[in-house]
């Protein structure tokens, strides 16, 4: 027994510790992709003028990837906030440490989203969108401080493009996912559709949970069932209505054939009739000339 309990100790600590290790290899992946994604956007800042959206021009090894840079005036951007990409970032945020002037780093992960962030139980339905803020006031220099922004007034919101659920999902599972810094996830409802806010720079993307692999099957084979029988379906509607039509131009030709002969009787009967004829109420009837005789004496006698 205790052997027993030693193995199964020991498989259930080297689970804790390969999980451990894999959360800090993606964390590192992570923060190795914000540190490239923001060295190829400082290189777009030569020449730079504040206010305006750069696009850094990335290697091959990171395509399917985009990310832009803006710079900006701290004061300006407590004054008036930014609209950049898909986020708006309102009035009222400040960088801490305050500085300056501070640039903002757009990424758009694209198709290798989930390469880098997942939700358990959840799948990506939208690409992964990030917001990281940097210290611009030296653009030449080699180190660049991250910093932090503190959002005192509306949220910042972030707005997806449409996207497509998948087979068997539901919109009442669809949720807005937060990766903040360090790895750590957090879910919420969408406000608006496709639209999340939140009051934190990080990475963002929207989810939805994943369905169960018995209502995946049975949608299958509800799919595979119709794609086998509707051609009959079809045809038995189509012969339906086609039913339908001719039973009812039979009938307005059975209808227009008796309204056509009763016509041709009544002409040929006006043609013969010696009787005048009369209408009374909605019936036609036969009406004969009034005659009188008039009264004669027998024998003529005149007292």
């Amino acid at each position: 027994m205790g052997c027993k309990s030693l193995f199964f100790i020991g498989i259930i600590v080297s689970l804790l510790v390969s999980s451990f290790v894999q959360s800090l290899q993606n964390d590192s992946a992570r923060s190795s992709l914000d540190a490239h994604l923001q060295h190829y956007s400082y290189k777009a800042l030569a020449r730079a003028r504040t206010g305006i959206t750069y696009k850094a021009s990335l290697p091959a090894n990171f395509s399917g990837m985009e990310a832009s840079i803006i710079w900006l005036k701290s004061g300006s951007f407590w004054a008036r906030g930014t609209g950049f990409r898909a986020f708006r970032l309102p009035s009222k945020i400040i960088p801490l440490p305050y500085i300056k002037r501070l640039a903002i780093v757009y990424q758009n992960l694209g198709r290798r989203s989930s390469q880098y962030y997942s939700v358990p139980g959840y799948s990506l339905v939208t690409p992964v969108l990030g917001l990281r803020a940097y210290d611009a006031s030296d653009l030449s220099s080699a180190a660049v401080a991250p910093l932090n922004l503190n959002v005192s007034g509306d949220p910042i919101s972030i707005h997806f493009p449409l996207f497509r659920l998948p087979p068997g999902s539901s919109n009442l599972t669809v949720r807005c996912a937060t990766f903040i810094l360090h790895g750590t996830v957090s879910l919420a409802k969408m406000t608006l559709p496709n639209v999340c806010t939140t009051r934190n720079q990080g990475h963002f993307a929207i989810v939805v949970k994943q369905p169960k692999k018995n209502m995946i099957r049975k949608e299958r084979s509800l799919w595979k069932l119709w794609k086998k029988w509707k051609w009959w379906v079809i045809g038995i509607i189509c012969g339906f209505v086609g039913l339908v039509f001719v039973c009812m131009v039979a009938m307005l030709v059975v209808r227009y054939t008796r309204e056509k002969k009763i016509r041709e009787m009544e002409r040929r009967a006006d043609e013969s009739e010696s009787f005048r004829t009369v209408w009374i109420g909605h019936s036609r009837m036969p009406s004969a000339a009034v005659t009188r005789t008039h009264p004669v004496l027998e024998n003529g006698y005149v007292p």
